[in-house]
């Protein structure tokens, strides 16, 4: 009796709740009431955690409209080749006044996100590069000027300052050293001038070097991902699955491997933002080697170091006795894999900085002292 008295509660439950559900089909009102609970249900299944980044980072994220000024040869050629147009004996000669040039202004448009309560904002150099205006466009519809504080085309980044006090709001800053592949990738910008455009992904892989992706004029190690970039892009951030900046997007290949976009290190970003801040240029230490990771059978007998192929003259490297086909194991105390961790060490160093390498050289190992100069300064 005991046990049919403790089973009876849980029975009589049950038949009680398939009693409601028999009545919710029954009754039009609680066919009503189980929709709206669907709906519910469903509507908080589509709070992924996308919108929630987006909602932490979104509001920083800005356009940038550009205007700049070109110069443009005056009047029509005339079926004429412009080239004996522009020839002073010729014009002479038939009574031709000579044409004055004329201006056109140009237009284009990127993304961009702030970063600092003072209304810094981050974007690629290439946005606003030679830019007569800026024109920062908030979500909340707030037009302001901006003005360039600096900018460097090596690595394609830029500091822009809005006019006023704001307030503004700021996009929070990761941590692009702690990235593994796989994680996700959220790209937010203003592609083609579609304003607040989002896009999803994951990190396809780390530390692509600009020369290899055919960028031989830029000094870059670039987060990939298939997180759709497009024309407009440029600039804006790449952000986690926190909603903090981990990257800055630059480009996205187009042809053979179209789809695969490219950005800038947050961590990189930030150290290039404090010099064009502070000084309103960057510095780049170089010490004048070409370099090539160590490889089975290449003839050095090494498992890990960095090759030197080539030594310039007059560098920093060749005042300091570096030659080619030397293997440099460390760097600094640390052992050398690749020539990009190679040129970070040199980096660390800075311009006019010490930086101890560990070499080999036909079996003979040694130390020898190096001192980086500024890339395109004297050596």
């Amino acid at each position: 009796m005991a046990a049919g008295l403790r089973t009876w509660p849980r029975l009589h439950s049950e038949v009680l709740a398939a009693g409601l559900v028999i009545s919710a089909a029954l009754s039009p009102w609680g066919w009503v009431a189980a929709r709206a609970q669907g709906a519910a249900s469903a509507g908080l299944a589509r709070q992924s955690f996308v919108a929630a980044a987006v909602r932490r980072a979104g509001p920083a994220v800005v356009t940038i409209d550009t205007e700049r000024t070109v110069l443009v040869p005056g009047g029509g050629t005339g079926g004429l080749p412009r080239g004996l147009l522009n020839d002073p004996l010729f014009r002479q000669f038939f009574g031709m006044p000579q044409q004055q040039p004329s201006q056109r202004t140009e237009r284009g448009q990127g993304s961009g996100f702030i970063f600092q309560v003072d209304g810094l904002i981050l974007t690629n150099a290439h946005v606003v590069e030679k830019s007569s205006r800026v024109t920062v466009g908030l979500q909340d519809g707030r037009q302001v000027e901006g003005s360039v504080v600096g900018l460097d085309r090596l690595t394609d980044l830029a500091v822009v300052k809005l006019a006023g006090s704001g307030p503004w709001p700021v996009a929070p800053l990761g941590n692009s050293d702690g990235l593994q592949v796989g994680e996700w990738a959220i790209a937010v910008g203003n592609p083609y001038g579609l304003d607040n455009t989002v896009t999803m992904g994951i990190i396809s892989n780390l530390n692509r070097n600009a020369s290899k992706l055919g960028i031989t004029d830029k000094r870059l190690d670039l987060i990939q991902t298939d997180a759709a970039i497009n024309p407009g892009n440029s600039g804006g951030p790449l952000l986690n699955a926190e909603g903090e900046v981990i990257g800055i997007n630059t480009l996205v290949r187009t042809g053979p491997g179209a789809g695969l976009g490219f950005a800038i290190p947050i961590n990189r970003a930030r150290e290039i933002a404090r010099q064009l801040i502070a000084t309103g240029r960057v510095a780049h230490p170089v010490i004048g080697i070409g370099l090539e990771a160590v490889r089975p059978g290449d003839g050095t007998g090494l498992s890990q170091g960095v090759r030197v192929m080539s030594v310039q003259a007059g560098s920093p490297a060749f005042r300091a006795g570096l030659q080619q086909g030397d293997v440099i194991l460390a760097a600094a105390g640390k052992a050398m894999a690749s020539p990009i961790e190679l040129v970070a060490a040199v980096e660390k160093a800075g311009v006019g900085g010490r930086l101890t390498l560990s070499v080999s050289r036909a079996g003979r190992q040694f130390e020898i002292t190096v001192v980086p100069a500024q890339l395109g300064g004297p050596s």
